[in-house]
């Protein structure tokens, strides 16, 4: 299946903590850096997640905001730390590459936000996510 979310990380299922409805997955990435994916629980029972599972981590990209550096008091727990590769912007939007350990992630945000994080490659940035934005396939 070709799908058009970018955003495709490979990675290693470590945990699995159920709830009555939904579970969070924490999950490896090949480039060592933990995330954790918030998946309903019949999801986690149909990919037969389970500690070792290979799956893809896979994210919209508009989906990921940018900080120029850690944010703490916040409730997105995924942040991994990068450097912009690339910068196309247009009117309104801003497509930001990013690569962290690993992979590379694509990031569209706009403009003015751009501008005003004063983006450009070779910028360090922390591209975070929340976990109930991340879906997962077994690989």
């Amino acid at each position: 299946m070709t799908l058009s979310i970018r955003n495709q990380i490979p990675g290693t299922v470590t945990a699995v903590t159920p709830g009555e409805v939904m579970a969070t997955v924490k999950v490896r990435l090949t480039g060592g850096q933990d995330i954790t994916a918030a998946i309903t629980l019949e999801s986690v029972e149909d990919l037969g997640l389970t500690a070792g599972t290979a799956v893809r981590a896979l994210v919209k990209s508009t989906e990921i905001s940018l900080a120029t550096a850690p944010v703490s008091g916040l409730s997105i727990r995924n942040q991994l730390p990068g450097t912009v590769t690339g910068l196309a912007t247009g009117g309104a939007m801003a497509s930001v590459k990013v690569a962290v350990q690993g992979a590379e992630l694509t990031s569209v945000i706009t403009k003015d936000a751009a501008q005003d994080l004063g983006l450009a490659s070779g910028t360090s940035v922390v591209a975070l996510i929340k976990a109930t934005e991340i879906s997962l396939a077994t690989a």
